[in-house]
């Protein structure tokens, strides 16, 4: 452990509403749900407007809509929250060479590379003005940030300081400051590991700390058990890295005979992925990105991959991706070899929390014989355009969408400068209306 606070952990505050309100001047102090707006979806992030009334992540969409039904219910930008995040690291990386982002809006910085030392004050000082750099570079985005002496420590520390504040959590004070949160505060301990805690009983922290060693590690095995009654006294010596060495880990098995069966594939799915779930939880690592390889009778290879926009360990949600990728495949020739991977890994999880079709899924094939160059699916903007969505009018500018449907979209023309604009409901068709990404040439 170390003897000053020098680890600092960065959350942005309510990321992906924050962006779509700073964007979207009608929205700003008004609730704001994004996430998966189908009949599966589930919230991704409410605005603290939307919390108020008990909205939370990965809460059914249609439970938020009954909560909260006049919330602005919105998909996904993730070009918007890409760049965004992107100034974000950027100030991070000018603190210090060793910066481990572990999703869009957080972030691990080690402030004591090359045996620099600071003191308390000046650990702060370097939070503040950090705090105050990304929300001038962001154009108005708050972070919450957290400083400990290890990494459980700053993340704690940041989740103690929400919303856009500031926590530096002593040396010394770790143990008395993690016993009364909940058990979930512990990294590495997800859905999986708190569903075998919650057999023993474990709710908090302090739960974890009443339980012996060689209780946790019969029921989640040794090195499992060993590391949460390590973490569950706040001792953590895991280094920031800017980089993981394990970049994939994935199961492969190649038949003897091809298979056809889609019962038979799915089971071996589902038991890659419990496979993949145990490994993810040796290492004490969560994985963003599904990966499946496909080779057919006549040595023709498919490699699918599906990126979450949060990150599991849990074998269901791994088979459910992998089943979804390998079945939209035609398999009528049988299989020969199938492959079931993760990757993108991160310390913390989050689960999936966008619908599955609201994340591109990027296709490879590769044959014996030639094959012709696969093209990019493109979305007929005739079949309607997301809510939330930038547009542009060729007569009324760039705008967004607030719905679409039976041949029609309303869109309010406003952008982050104007302030609050008008809202226009135009035939979905309209020659004159694009998306805001689409080139000015493109045919409907």
């Amino acid at each position: 452990m170390r003897s000053t606070a020098s680890i600092l952990h960065l959350d942005l505050d309510a990321f992906f509403a924050a962006v779509e309100q700073r964007d979207k001047p009608s929205l700003r102090g008004k609730p704001v749900i994004v996430g998966g707006l189908g009949h599966r979806g589930v919230v991704s992030t409410a605005s603290y407007e939307a919390r108020r009334f008990g909205v939370g992540s990965a809460m059914p969409m249609h439970e938020a809509r009954r909560l909260c039904p006049h919330a602005a219910f919105l998909t996904g930008r993730f070009g918007a929250y890409r760049e965004a995040s992107g100034i974000v690291m950027g100030l991070l990386r000018r603190l210090s060479p060793l910066v481990e982002p572990l999703s869009l809006d957080e972030a691990f910085v080690d402030l004591a590379v090359d045996g620099r030392s600071l003191a308390s004050g000046d650990l702060a000082a370097v939070a503040t003005t950090l705090r105050e750099d990304v929300e001038a570079q962001t154009s108005g985005l708050t972070a919450s940030v957290g400083l400990g002496s290890s990494k459980f420590m700053a993340k704690v520390a940041s989740e103690l300081a929400k919303p856009n504040g500031l926590r530096l959590i002593e040396p010394g004070t770790e143990e008395a400051t993690i016993r009364p949160l909940p058990a979930r505060a512990i990294p590495g301990v997800g859905p999986a590991t708190m569903e075998r805690l919650g057999r023993l009983g474990v709710k908090t922290v302090a739960d974890v700390q009443a339980l012996s060693e060689r209780e946790l590690v019969r029921e989640l095995g040794k090195a499992s058990g060993e590391g949460l009654h390590r973490l569950a006294f706040a001792r953590d010596d895991r280094a920031v890295q800017a980089e993981r060495e394990t970049k994939s880990i994935s199961v492969e098995d190649t038949f003897e005979h091809d298979v056809r069966d889609r019962t038979q594939l799915a089971a071996l799915i589902e038991r890659d992925a419990v496979t993949l779930s145990e490994r993810l939880a040796k290492a004490r690592l969560f994985a963003r990105t599904i990966t499946v390889k496909v080779r057919l009778p006549d040595f023709t290879t498919f490699t699918r991959s599906q990126t979450l926009d949060g990150s599991t360990d849990r074998p269901e949600v791994i088979a459910r991706q992998a089943r979804s990728l390998v079945f939209g495949l035609d398999l009528s020739e049988g299989v020969r070899l199938l492959g079931v991977g993760v990757a993108s890994f991160t310390e913390v999880a989050q689960e999936a929390l966008f619908e599955p079709d609201a994340v591109g899924v990027v296709v490879e094939e590769t044959s014996a014989a030639a094959q012709a160059p696969a093209t990019a699916g493109v979305r007929d903007r005739r079949l309607g355009y997301a809510p939330g969505a930038d547009v542009v009018h060729e007569t009324m500018g760039p705008g967004w969408v607030w719905g679409s449907g039976l041949g029609r979209v309303t869109v309010r023309f406003e952008t982050a400068d104007t302030g609050p604009g008008p809202v226009r409901t135009l035939a979905l068709d309209d020659p004159a209306l694009r998306p805001a990404d689409e080139p000015t040439d493109a045919s409907p």
